[in-house]
């Protein structure tokens, strides 16, 4: 079975949309906003045993990067958090883009994509445990339908 859920964050020019196909071994997410949704970069991320603590989960991560674009900057530790937080492996592909940002506005467009990815991942992890309702009103938790 495959699962589709959508979080979102922010408005107007600063909304930012997480969406996860949940799969039976594994997650794609997509955290896309902005003026100009774009595929930026794309993180995979493994769990694994932590190094320290192998009862502890903590995960590799491959990037791979637009030439010109930072969007990895966001994919890798969203890559890193989703697969630790969830436990499968993860695919996190993110474009996030609006023409001349400032700092504020580059940061306020962070804070909306971890918004909405931790959102998303709150309800991947209660899919993947059989604990969530896809008819209820959290199927899209902060979007517009």
């Amino acid at each position: 079975m495959v699962v589709r859920l959508q979080a979102c964050a922010g408005e107007g020019r600063y909304l930012v949309e997480a969406a996860a196909t949940v799969t039976a071994d594994g997650v794609n997410i997509e955290v896309l906003g902005g003026e100009q949704p774009h595929v930026g970069a794309v993180a995979f991320g493994v769990p694994r045993p932590s190094l320290e603590d192998p009862h502890k989960l903590s995960s590799n991560v491959t990037v791979v990067p637009r030439l010109g674009h930072r969007d990895d900057e966001i994919a890798r530790p969203a890559a890193a958090h989703a697969a630790r937080k969830l436990g499968v492996p993860v695919v996190v592909v993110v474009g996030i883009h609006i023409e001349r940002a400032r700092p504020d506005e580059i940061t306020l467009l962070v804070e909306n994509g971890e918004k909405a990815l931790d959102q998303l991942l709150n309800m991947v992890k209660a899919s993947l445990h059989g604990e969530f309702d896809c008819q209820s009103q959290d199927f899209q938790s902060g979007c517009e339908v």
